[in-house]
């Protein structure tokens, strides 16, 4: 069941989350919007392109990376996160950090997207505090050692399981169900066989009534099906994953290629209408 609305957003079509890194290492564009005035920059064209959400983070959660300090991590996102809300952008900021989800939400961003679900120290009393909606994504492990060797008895039950009980907390702490979505986190302490295992049975995780959010945009199982090539070359599979996904119930993408996306989306629900399946 596909809830109406997230975050302001009816979901009676897709709604695209653009990635915007301010960091110098993501895996895809790290370096490309590092500057203030080139991440301004970026997210006005991602909003021209079509994009409803610009997600912002300033620390990379690729497999491997290190954490970076908090005091960074503020300098690099506050600034962008103003500079794009006072020109009507909505804002979603990219944290597992309590005090970076604070500044975040005082400098205008109106979304909370915790790769950790909000499992560290301090982070589910600030969002509950913040009374902002959440993005709640699976995780195993920590980036830094997340792909050492991901290990799952049942993935999809797992990660179900797993988001669920966040869920639950959220609501516990104060944060209205219509306010939580779910992430499954592909590529999160997980491998190929287990990414594609989730992406067929994502209608498990859209059953549970909240929301669901995608990021597979340019993602490293797309090389190992075909030739690994490189992010830059991995547009055509994340779209083709997005369409699979849209029939499974995932309304909320997030990805680096805002208008292929939203074409191919837009032409795929045509045809589905005049198919009289609906939008």
């Amino acid at each position: 069941m596909v809830p109406p609305s997230f975050a302001g957003l009816s979901l009676d079509r897709p709604r695209l989350m653009a990635v915007l890194n301010v960091t110098p290492d993501s895996f895809s564009d790290g370096g490309e919007a590092f500057a203030l005035e080139d991440a301004v920059r970026r997210g006005l064209a991602f909003l021209a392109e079509g994009a409803d959400i610009l997600d912002v983070g300033g620390e990379s959660t690729r497999p491997g990376a290190e954490p970076v300090p908090v005091e960074e991590e503020l300098r690099r996102v506050v600034p962008v996160i103003e500079a794009l809300t006072a020109e009507g952008a909505l804002v979603s900021i990219d944290s597992r950090r309590p005090e970076v989800m604070r500044a975040a939400v005082t400098a205008g961003a109106r979304i909370i997207n915790d790769v950790a679900a909000l499992t560290g120290e301090g982070a589910l009393d600030a969002a509950a505090d913040l009374g902002v909606p959440v993005i709640l994504m699976h995780m195993q492990g920590e980036p830094g050692t997340m792909q050492d060797n991901p290990t799952y008895g049942d993935v999809v039950a797992e990660v179900r399981d797993h988001l669920l009980a966040r869920a639950r907390a959220c609501r516990e702490a104060g944060i209205a169900a219509a306010d939580i979505a779910l992430d499954p986190g592909i590529g999160f302490g997980k491998t190929v066989r287990h990414n594609l295992s989730l992406l067929a049975d994502l209608d498990v995780l859209a059953a549970t009534g909240h929301a669901v959010v995608l990021g597979v945009s340019r993602k490293s199982y797309i090389a190992k099906i075909d030739r690994d090539v490189p992010p830059a070359r991995r547009v055509a599979g994340s779209v083709a994953t997005a369409l699979a996904a849209w029939d499974r119930g995932v309304r909320i993408f997030r990805v680096h290629d805002v208008a292929e996306h939203r074409q191919a989306l837009a032409v795929y629900g045509a045809i589905a209408e005049v198919q009289g399946k609906g939008p």
